[in-house]
């Protein structure tokens, strides 16, 4: 189990790799749009497949973070609720044109409610090892970045400003969440774990 755990903290790194690859795109796509240009017709192709190949990575990552972490509901929740969100939230951005009756990709009310959203789920990851300093610090300064992103809005920028620094703010926590976890800084029970069970086994009989 500790090694699909494993596996999954880097399928979360990836594809939130893959998220800010999105949201670069949609930059260069927005800024340029065409809508008889093949170039931009190209950026949407690219941009759909870094969107569907960075959510499969990710659903994958919460799959196994459900199956193999012990407890943590609260997190597991938090994360898969995370993914709906983005899912939802990047359909809208590339379809904008189509949905604009509800969406309004320049809504600030819409970059706060995102932001404070993702830096509770943020918060969240902090139930892997809630006493552990250099872990919560770097939770800490993630939740930072992750507010500092619904100021894209006040510079008049879409909400894939917001996505994009979600993303990197994400793939900061999940690389040191994978570094802690490698080097035993934090540690994470997983299920059939049975060496960290055998910690509170007593001796006292042993004679």
């Amino acid at each position: 189990m500790q090694k699909k755990l494993s596996l999954g903290l880097t399928f979360g790194l990836l594809g939130n790799i893959l998220f800010i690859a999105f949201a670069l795109v949609c930059y260069v796509y927005y800024s340029t749009y065409d809508p008889e240009s093949g170039f931009s017709k190209g950026l949407e192709i690219i941009a759909y497949i870094l969107e569907f190949s960075g959510f499969g990575i990710l659903i994958a990552s919460d799959v196994l973070i459900w199956i193999t972490a012990r407890m943590r509901l609260l997190l597991k929740l938090a994360f898969s609720g995370y993914i709906l969100m983005e899912a939802f939230l990047m359909y809208c951005e590339l379809n904008s044109f189509e949905v604009m009756s509800f969406y309004d990709p320049y809504s600030m009310l819409l970059a706060i409610v995102h932001s404070v959203i993702s830096a509770a789920v943020c918060f969240a990851f902090l139930y892997l090892d809630p006493y552990k300093t250099p872990f919560e610090v770097v939770v800490i300064i993630c939740i930072g970045v992750i507010l500092g992103g619904m100021f894209g809005n006040l510079l008049g920028i879409r909400i894939y400003f917001s996505i994009l620094v979600n993303a990197i703010a994400f793939t900061g926590l999940f690389a040191a969440i994978k570094y802690m976890y490698g080097h035993d800084i934090i540690e994470i029970d997983c299920h059939g774990d049975q060496a960290r069970v055998a910690e509170y086994k007593s001796g006292f009989f042993d004679d």
